[in-house]
């Protein structure tokens, strides 16, 4: 079943469908070769035709996935796939320097349905059509018999042809696979993934269903800006977006949406974020790999919408939890990377570099919740963690709904909090050093950092407030961490719990009446 939460099986083995009838077509003209690439006839374009287009089509049944000459990319094995290249000589706009050139993944086994893709100039729509010209492959390649017009996999959007890199080397956006997409951070690495919709994730009685963006529109492009419109199909919703994607220190992408459900779901998740925690400093099993920490991300971050701040580190249970924290239109929420320092992972692999994924939303989303999916996992290969918002409003069949959000691909949260943050959860066996370790009974180091406890006076420690759904505290105090790093202290605590049900805690520093910290938040599976 982890398959079903797995980005990186999904960038393997999964697709993205589709076959749009014209979005307010005029007569049929024939295909033209504009630049370098064969576009299709022109047929008026906009986002309003777009959603009204998806309004129409959930009135339908469901049309089947388009799936080109299966007989043929099914023989495309991922060894095969990935000896094709797409050739730079045909992004499209690569021989406008002034846009961001875009390049296009090739079909194969793992990614038999196609995407169409579309460019859009003045109003108006043209398809890209697929030739084989436009990648490198062997001579003998069975791709090379895939019909004219056949589709993509996805795509990917290069650097600007006058920035400082290589645009032919260096993307900053992909979309791959059902209604995935990812882009890189500020530390110009790729990590975790966001999607269009999550749809009854992990939801006990009901089967996840995996919509795809089957029509893609490229363009206008607004100066640093990337304009893009994506049609979702699934057997129950059909829905229109519209994105907004700036590159700058990372990636900030502005987000329309609108969906039309013809099914039930209990779990609706909006502005799904999906990412992969295996092990970090906070619990790590004997010998299971020699790097410290392997981790795309290691919290949910949530900023309510009564203010509050909270911090919920990650953990790998042994089975899956769902987790709801109920908010009333919920100022920002995100999967965060705050650990950035390369000695704690030892791997070339860059996962100090991650980025962190923040979403804003823009307007009122009333009444809801954040969801936090944990599945567990034995390996960095799978994505096990998902955060999303579910409305209160029912998602029935003939439902509506329509968002508007931010997406901040970066290293921290773009409105990180004045109080001081933590930055580390440790596990050990409670008790006292020197003396029986008592059974049942869990130490937690808890670190905090942040300016608040840099002011404190000298000789004032801060003081934990505790809480805990079950269990007794005990040997509870804080006390500074003694390194270079002004406002490092840790609260340390013991606690003693029967069983071996998930215990539910909370915790913050303050000094009298001021807080210090952000509200630690965690989920405390016994062993």
């Amino acid at each position: 079943m982890i398959e079903k939460q797995d980005r990186r099986a999904f960038l393997k083995a999964a697709a993205a469908t589709g076959a749009l009838g014209a979005v307010g077509a005029r007569p049929s003209e024939a295909a033209t070769r504009v630049s370098n690439l064969q576009l299709g006839e022109a047929k008026p374009f906009s986002f309003e035709a777009l959603k009204e287009e998806a309004r129409r089509l959930i009135g339908e049944p469901f049309r089947k996935p388009n799936l080109p000459a299966p007989e043929i990319t099914s023989r495309i094995d991922y060894e095969k796939w990935g000896q094709i290249t797409y050739n730079t000589d045909h992004a499209l706009f690569a021989d406008t320097p002034e846009r961001f050139p875009v390049e296009f993944f090739h079909l194969g086994m793992f990614f038999k349905k196609a995407v169409r893709m579309h460019v859009v100039e003045n109003g108006e729509a043209r398809e890209v059509l697929y030739d084989t010209s436009y990648f490198n492959m062997p001579a003998d390649s069975i791709a090379r018999k895939l019909p004219p017009g056949a589709g993509f996999a996805g795509f990917r959007i290069q650097e600007a042809k006058d920035g400082a890199l290589d645009w032919k080397k260096n993307d900053w956006v992909a979309f791959l696979g059902a209604s995935y997409f990812r882009a890189i951070g500020a530390l110009r690495q790729y990590g975790m993934s966001a999607r269009g919709v999550a749809l009854d994730t992990w939801q006990a009685g009901a089967e996840e269903e995996f919509p795809d963006f089957t029509h893609i529109y490229v363009g206008p492009e607004t100066g640093d800006s990337v304009v893009l419109h994506a049609l979702l199909e699934g057997p129950s919703i059909v829905g229109a977006y519209r994105f907004l994607m700036t590159r700058g220190e990372g990636v900030v992408m502005d987000i329309d949406c609108s969906l039309n459900l013809r099914g039930k779901f209990t779990r609706f998740g909006v502005a799904p974020l999906t990412s992969m925690y295996w092990f970090s400093e906070t619990r790590k099993p004997e010998a299971i790999d020699w790097r410290p920490e392997v981790h795309d991300s290691d919290g949910l971050s949530i900023w309510t919408g009564a203010g509050e701040r909270l911090w919920r580190p990650l953990n790998n249970p042994g089975r899956v939890m769902a987790s709801a924290f109920g908010d009333t239109s919920p100022k920002g929420f995100g999967l965060m990377q705050r650990d950035r320092n390369y000695d704690h992972y030892l791997d070339n692999v860059f996962y100090d570099r991650r980025p962190s994924v923040w979403v804003e939303p823009k307007g009122d989303w009333g009444k809801g919740a954040i969801h936090l999916i944990e599945i567990p996992t034995d390996d960095e290969i799978h994505d096990n963690v998902v955060a999303m918002w579910v409305p209160e409003k029912p998602a029935v069949p003939g439902a509506v709904f329509d968002f508007s959000y931010r997406l901040h691909w970066l290293a921290d949260e773009p409105y990180p909090t004045k109080l001081a943050r933590c930055v580390a959860t440790r596990l050990g066996n409670g008790g006292q050093p020197g003396k029986p370790r008592p059974k049942g009974v869990r130490k937690f180091m808890v670190e905090f950092l942040g300016e608040p406890l840099a002011k404190l006076p000298y000789g004032v420690k801060p003081e934990p407030v505790l809480w805990a759904s079950r269990g007794a505290f005990s040997y509870v105090f804080t006390e500074a961490v003694f390194d270079d790093l002004p406002g490092h202290w840790r609260a340390q605590f013991d606690l003693t719990v029967d069983g071996v049900e998930p215990v539910e805690m909370r915790l913050y520093l303050k000094n009298g009446d001021e807080i210090l910290s952000e509200n630690w938040l965690f989920q405390y599976h016994p062993f």
